[in-house]
């Protein structure tokens, strides 16, 4: 009867998508010249939009918060000695959510002063990119160190800018590049400090028993995680990298 009862099942779930496929609306695709200019701007447009689209990924990793968070992330879980905990996937959409949180009051602003106006066709595309690279540059230059923002305008063989503003937003990226490396690698140093001072106890404790047979890891590893939990570690790790971006 159960195998009868899916048999049955199974027969009405294969009709069903026949008849929505049956249903579905009629695409067609057609590829030919344009014949009036707007049609031409049009694919020029569609063209541009699929460029920016294969480019989200690096946009998103290189000119937010992005990097800082994930590679301090990584940087604690290997001084916890979990290499494959918590998993990469939960690492990254730890970290994408809370880029999208840092990120919110940017792209607020992006879209109030540079996207809502160019779809409303008050401004040009040219003005609406000007106006929208201010409030990105402007949160870049705030996480940039003045040596490295120095070093790629020397390199760039640029006038010196009397204002950071005004330094071109192809300057202004490897700069916060650089910048948010270091600051990242400052925080994963800092974090390795206290587990480090686990681990040597543990091994100084274990070569004074004569037990040089086990493996320190496997007797430290338990303290490190109950110290982290006991400062409620990742409270203090995301309240650190939100408020450093403040």
């Amino acid at each position: 009867m159960k195998k009868k009862a899916f048999v049955v099942l199974l027969a009405f779930l294969i009709l069903t998508a026949v008849q929505s496929v049956q249903a579905a609306p009629l695409i067609d695709i057609e590829v030919g010249k344009p014949e009036e200019p707007a049609q031409f701007v049009d694919s020029i447009n569609i063209l541009i939009l699929l460029t920016i689209l294969t480019l989200v990924p690096s946009i998103l990793v290189l000119v937010t918060s992005f990097t800082r968070i994930v590679v301090v992330l990584s940087f604690l879980r290997n001084a916890l000695s979990t290499p494959q905990t918590p998993p990469n996937q939960v690492l990254i959409g730890l970290a994408l959510f809370l880029t999208f949180f840092i990120m919110a009051p940017v792209y607020g602003q992006i879209t109030r002063e540079a996207v809502n106006p160019y779809l409303e066709g008050t401004i040009t595309q040219k003005e609406a990119l000007e106006t929208a690279s201010g409030p990105l540059k402007e949160f870049m230059l705030r996480q940039t160190r003045e040596k490295d923002l120095a070093l790629f305008v020397k390199l760039s063989q640029d006038e010196l800018p009397e204002d950071r503003m005004d330094v071109a937003l192809t300057t202004v990226i490897p700069a916060f590049i650089i910048s948010e490396l270091k600051t990242a690698f400052i925080i994963g140093f800092l974090l390795y400090i206290p587990f480090i001072v686990i681990d040597l106890i543990v091994s100084s404790i274990l070569m004074s028993m004569g037990m040089f047979m086990l493996p320190p890891a496997t007797i430290s590893l338990p303290f490190k995680l109950l110290l982290f939990i006991l400062v409620d570690g990742w409270h203090l790790i995301v309240k650190s990298l939100v408020e450093g971006f403040v």
